[in-house]
């Protein structure tokens, strides 16, 4: 857990018409190679992507884990695997190793982004003992209770993805501890559906760069409205 309190935060917020990941990258640099190099977001399967908070290495072990189950399950039977039962697979794992001494939990919290037939477009949080809930936006790592205090005022049932990016970020201005934001800070992925197909999106530099704009020109106004 203390691992958790030093991570960069990470945001999940479900909408009518999609699902909006957003992370706070700790590492960059102007070396790094944008959208092949993903510190805080992963696929795990074409129906069910991740975010997570906490030590790298740990969540690395986690989605291949994952990665292997959703593979075999869709192996032996030929349609993609719930999303719940994938986590709670990952939740089983990691509330074993809470078990026994001489082995350390995973020192991660993450959020699931999926969609199925069955439910349609689910957030799941998990942390480092194995449990796991359903929410409908959520925020895990660093002054995360800050922003699920945003999140419980502002979120709205009926929101489009395009709210959901701009109440995602609006979150991610509580919990880092950067005046200023930067693409080079910030990590979103979309999660959404086109015709019959699941689609996971890394929004490109400038696509965020955007984004903030957008959020400092509302700021800029509410303050003027004040």
């Amino acid at each position: 857990m203390e691992a958790l309190g030093h991570a960069g935060s990470a945001v999940g917020i479900c909408t009518g018409e999609g699902i909006v990941l957003a992370a706070e990258k700790k590492v960059t640099s102007k070396l790094l190679e944008p959208l092949k190099t993903s510190e805080k977001m992963y696929k795990i399967d074409s129906h069910i992507s991740a975010a997570v908070a906490g030590i790298t290495a740990d969540a690395n072990v986690l989605v291949n884990y994952a990665r292997t189950a959703s593979q075999r399950y869709y192996f032996t039977y030929q349609e993609p695997m719930p999303v719940e039962q994938l986590v709670q697979v990952i939740c089983d794992m990691k509330q074993g190793y809470t078990q026994f001494g001489g082995q350390r939990p995973f020192g991660v919290s993450a959020l699931y982004a999926g969609w199925d037939k069955k439910f349609g477009f689910q957030l799941l949080q998990s942390d480092p003992s194995g449990n796991y809930n359903g929410w409908k936006a959520s925020a895990i790592g660093q002054n995360s209770s800050a922003a699920q205090g945003l999140l419980k005022q502002e979120y709205d049932d009926g929101m489009t993805l395009a709210k959901g990016k701009a109440l995602a970020l609006k979150c991610m201005t509580k919990t880092m501890n950067n005046t200023s934001l930067t693409p080079e800070r910030l990590e979103f992925a979309i999660f959404f559906r086109e015709g019959d197909e699941v689609v996971y999106r890394s929004l490109r530099d400038d696509e965020v760069k955007a984004l903030i704009s957008e959020h400092e020109e509302t700021a800029q106004a509410e303050g003027m409205d004040e």
